[in-house]
């Protein structure tokens, strides 16, 4: 194989696994860096307290959220709690891991 080609192989490779590696949200299963992203919520105040901290955007999101007020089973329902929480959530507007659109139906991953 030319030298060129090599290079432009390995330019291609790494920045596939870089791009893959930088995206932490598993669709399939619903989750962030192995924390679920739905069931009971609790908003924290600090983002060193937090499981994933959010920017909330009205496009482009990764997750679509509906709050409910019971059985926050599937992908994208969150119950508000102020105790025995799943998840914590720190709401940023910058640095966050991930872009939340709330909504009142159809919640989910797309």
């Amino acid at each position: 194989m030319k030298p060129i080609l090599q290079f432009l192989l390995i330019i291609i490779t790494t920045t596939f696994c870089i791009s893959a590696s930088t995206l932490k949200i598993a669709e399939d299963d619903c989750e962030f860096e192995g924390k679920k992203l739905y069931g009971k919520i609790r908003f924290v105040e600090s983002a060193s307290n937090a499981d994933v901290k959010i920017k909330i955007v009205n496009s482009f999101p990764d997750i679509k959220v509906k709050l409910v007020e019971n059985f926050a089973d599937d992908c994208g329902e969150w119950q508000v709690v102020e105790y025995g929480e799943d998840l914590k959530v720190y709401v940023a507007e910058s640095f966050a891991d991930i872009k939340v659109k709330f909504v009142t139906s159809f919640p989910g991953m797309d």
